[in-house]
Order: C-alpha cells, then structure tokens, then sequence
C-alpha cells in the first residue's frame, strides 16, 4: 500500500528458516493473486466483481486479505477500494494500479502493478517499473535508504516523469503492514541502513502531474488504532468484528454479514470520532495527473535480497 496505516518501529534481528518460509509462502499467494487480478483488468469489467474475484482468490489459495484491493484508476494513486454498491467500470482509456496484499498468520505480502488499458502510457509505466528494479538492485544489507529513494527518483525523471514524493514504501513486520523503516521515492539524504533480516516493500509511483497526492473523501479503508470502551451497541457489534483484524486495514464491506451496511456505516462513524479507528480515503495526484505504481516485497538477509513477491 502507498502511505502507512499503523506505525511501528519492531526490526526483526533475527529470523529462522521457519519464519522465513511464511514470509516466502504468503509472498508467492500474493504474487499468484497479482497476476490473476491483471487477467481481470479489462475494459466493461466491474471493479467490484474484479475486487470480489481477487479477494476470493486469496482465500482459496489459502490465505487472507493483508489490506483492501485497491485499484487506483487514473489520477488516483492509492486507496481506492470498492465499496458495496460500486458501479465503476474499467474503461479502454483507463490506467489501473493494483495494490494488494495476502496473509498468513500475518506474515505479509504486499505488491502492486500497474495495467495501461489505453495503450498510450507505456513510457509512464516504464518509469515506475525501471525504478523499481534498479531499486531493488541496490536493496541490501547496509544499504543506505537515501540512496534507494535516490535512485527511483534519477529512474523517473530521467524519462520526464515525477516521483510521488509523498508516498513512500515501507517496512512490514507480522501484522504490520506498514512498519519503519520508510522507503522514499526521491533522495531525502537520509544515511539510515537497510537492517539484515528485515522485511521492506518498495514501491515507486511515476506521474506526469506535480508529483504530490491529496486525500480526498468518500473513504472505504479503515484500521483499528486505539482500544477503548464504547456505549453504542451498534458501535460494540461493529468493533467486535474490527478487532478480528488485529489492526490490519479492513474494507468495511467485510464486516457484512453479520452486519447490515447501514449498521456498519453507522458503527464506524462512532468509532472514527472515538479515534478508535482511523479512515484511509482515496489519494488523487494534486494536479490530476496520470500515476504509475509497481510494488515488490523483499527479504533483506545478511548476505542475499530476496524477492518474495516474484
């Protein structure tokens, strides 16, 4: 995913071949999941019934959602998940990021890819796409992470592009994810290193616009921030289900049945101004410009990268 729901600074130091085994197996459904979502992506199709397909692809593969399948259309970058009386169609002038993650007992995997329905942003994609895997190229062990974010920004401009500079790839820990540390898209400078035995998502977003998203409105992406007692039982019911997430981002079209959409709208609205729970809404570049995104999962060993999202 493009911006970071739930922080947390846990590095893992050390990791088994057992525990690395889970991070490969939820990598290689979330990669399997991937690529069925891109024979999905054609013009007519509904993006709730592709959304719908997807996330029931992930189950059968034995595994769970990580976060909402979202498929950013167009200007919109991130975020954009299918609520339940979605009637958007994928159309032949349109460009669409999917984003998505599968799984495991929370070992994560997340990774995005980009379909240009229209035909005509083929050097767009390629931007993302080269920066990615240049990224990737220099993703070890000590490492310093200005230095990726320096290298996806030299791959994007030197095509005439923008990197999203608010959007950023990320750590993931178990059940987490979006952890520290953050992975920018342009050279911040920072001199911090990539760790041995860490887990990181890059995940470079092109643009032909100013280089900035926005929030907008209309969200459909929660996740549970807080623990606290609430009165309203409508509210109680509804965070009953939330917490069956263990603060992984949810679609609220998952907590149907047992609950009724208007409980649930309602439920969240009382939960949102409890800050328990916190709202992910759409992120449109500022100046509505096209947006290209490629994701990729990694292992950071001490003496190899891996990519579990191949």
């Amino acid at each position: 995913m493009g911006v970071k729901f739930i922080y947390n600074i846990k590095t893992l130091l050390f990791m088994d071949n057992e525990e690395l085994e889970m991070w490969k197996k939820a990598g290689k459904i979330t990669a399997e999941a991937r690529e069925y979502a891109k024979s999905l992506v054609v013009p007519g199709a509904s993006v709730l019934e592709v959304t719908k397909l997807v996330e029931k692809k992930i189950y059968d593969l034995g595994a769970e959602p990580a976060f909402p399948v979202t498929m950013g259309i167009n200007q919109v970058a991130a975020h954009y998940a299918a609520d339940f009386n979605d009637s958007t169609i994928f159309t032949e002038n349109d460009v669409v990021k999917i984003d998505l993650g599968a799984q495991i007992e929370g070992y994560i995997g997340d990774t995005a890819v980009t379909v240009d329905l229209s035909g005509k942003y083929d050097k767009l994609l390629e931007a993302s796409q080269e920066a990615l895997k240049a990224a990737i190229s220099i993703a070890k062990a000590g490492t310093e992470i200005g230095k990726i974010g320096r290298v996806i920004q030299n791959e994007i401009e030197s095509r005439g592009f923008a990197p999203i500079m608010n959007l950023s790839g990320h750590g993931i820990t178990r059940f987490d994810a979006h952890s520290s540390p953050s992975i920018p898209n342009y050279d911040t400078g920072s001199s911090e290193k990539l760790k041995a035995g860490t887990i990181i998502a890059i995940e470079p977003f092109a643009t032909d616009g100013k280089g900035m998203i926005k929030e907008s409105v209309n969200a459909t992406i929660f996740s549970q921030i807080d623990k606290k007692p609430v009165r309203n039982m409508i509210a109680r019911k509804v965070l009953k289900e939330v917490e069956r997430f263990n603060t992984l981002p949810f679609n609220y079209r998952w907590l149907s049945p047992p609950l009724t959409e208007g409980q649930i709208k309602f439920g969240l609205r009382q939960l949102l101004q409890a800050g328990i729970v916190k709202d992910y809404p759409p992120l449109p570049e500022v100046q509505g410009g096209m947006v290209s995104q490629f994701e990729h999962t990694l292992y950071i060993g001490e003496n190899e990268t891996i990519i579990l999202t191949k």
